[in-house]
C-alpha cells in the first residue's frame, strides 16, 4: 500500500534575463531555498527566437554546486578552466561539478529552425563536498537509457535506477534521480519515491492530474513540489504529458548564496568573492 504524496505547492515559470540576455523562464530561485532543499535553481530555456538566447552565458564562476544541462533541441557549447571543451545536442546532457572553483561558458546554438529548447537545474552540493575537485561529465542521448512499458509510458534514466535500469551519471552526493517522464492520453503511472527524499516534477509539454485527495491539473511551466510519501499517482485524460522527475536527499545544513556561488557561511560566501578578485578562486589546474 503507498503512501502517496500530498502537493505543497504548484509554483509556474516566470521570465527572467540571465547571461548576456537570455530570455528564459525560472522556477526555482526566487524564494526560499530551503524547501527545495537539495535543489537550488531551475531554469527552462526553450526559444524559438534566436535573439533570446545567441548571447548566451560567457565566462562566469561557479564554487559549491552541480549545473546540470538537458537539451532537447539545438545544442550548447561548453568550455571550462579545466580544460573540457565540448557540445551537447538534443538529448544529450551535461554534469559539471563545480566544487571548488571553476570558470565556464554555456554558449547556445539554435537548431536548423532556430530553436533552443532545454532546462538547468542546480544541485547544492554539502560542506564536506563544497570544496572538492570540479569535474565535467558529458553524455549524448544514446548513454541515456530508456524504459517503456506496455502502456506506451516512456521512462528516459539520466540519473537513478528505474527497474533496474540505472541512469549514466553516478557517483552523485546527493543521490538524486532524474528521469524525463512520457504518458500517452488516457494512462494512470504510479512513480516510486524515496521517503524522505525531495521529489519535484517540472511539466514540459501537455497536461496531467495529479491524484491526492483531490484531482489537481498541472501543464506546461508548472513545478510541482510534493509533500513526503513513497509515491505518487499521476494520470492523463485526453491529452498526453511530458515532464521531469527530480528527486534527491536534503542535505540539511545552512546556505548562503551569492549568485553563482553557494557555500554554509557569509564568511565563506566573502572569501570566495576576495578570491575572484585576487585571481586566486580557481583551486584545480587545467587538465
Amino acid at each position: 500500500m503507498h503512501i502517496y504524496r500530498n502537493i505543497r505547492k504548484i509554483v509556474t515559470a516566470h521570465p527572467v534575463i540571465e547571461g548576456a540576455g537570455v530570455h528564459l523562464q525560472r522556477a526555482i530561485g526566487f524564494d526560499d531555498p530551503y524547501q527545495y532543499d537539495p535543489f537550488l535553481l531551475f531554469d527552462d530555456f526553450r526559444s524559438d527566437t534566436p535573439a533570446d538566447y545567441i548571447k548566451g552565458f560567457p565566462w562566469h564562476p561557479h564554487r559549491g554546486i552541480e549545473t546540470i544541462t538537458y537539451v532537447l533541441k539545438g545544442k550548447v557549447n561548453h568550455e571550462d578552466s579545466m580544460g573540457n571543451r565540448g557540445s551537447i545536442g538534443a538529448g544529450d546532457i551535461q554534469w559539471m561539478t563545480a566544487g571548488s572553483g571553476i570558470y565556464h561558458q554555456e554558449m547556445p546554438e539554435g537548431s536548423s529552425d532556430g530553436a533552443m529548447y532545454g532546462f538547468q537545474l542546480w544541485i547544492n552540493l554539502p560542506s564536506k563536498d563544497k570544496m572538492t575537485v570540479p569535474r565535467y561529465r558529458g553524455f549524448t542521448a544514446a548513454d541515456i537509457s530508456e524504459v517503456k512499458k506496455d502502456d506506451g509510458i516512456l521512462i528516459k534514466v539520466i540519473a537513478g535506477s528505474y527497474e533496474g535500469i540505472t541512469g549514466p551519471v553516478t557517483d552523485v552526493v546527493t543521490a538524486p534521480e532524474y528521469y524525463d517522464i512520457s504518458i500517452p492520453p488516457e494512462k494512470e503511472y504510479i512513480q516510486k519515491t524515496k521517503k524522505g527524499a525531495t521529489v519535484i516534477f517540472y511539466v514540459f509539454d501537455g497536461e496531467a492530474y495529479i491524484e491526492t485527495s483531490t484531482e489537481e491539473k498541472v501543464q506546461n511551466r508548472n513545478l510541482i513540489l510534493f509533500a513526503d510519501g513513497d509515491a505518487v499517482k499521476i494520470r492523463t485524460k485526453e491529452h498526453p504529458v511530458q515532464f521531469l522527475m527530480m528527486s534527491g536527499t536534503p542535505i540539511k545544513e545552512q546556505i548562503a548564496w551569492y549568485g553563482p556561488i553557494v557555500m554554509n557561511t557569509d564568511e565563506e560566501l566573502q572569501t570566495a568573492f576576495r578570491e575572484l578578485e585576487e585571481g586566486t578562486f580557481v583551486k584545480a589546474k587545467a587538465v
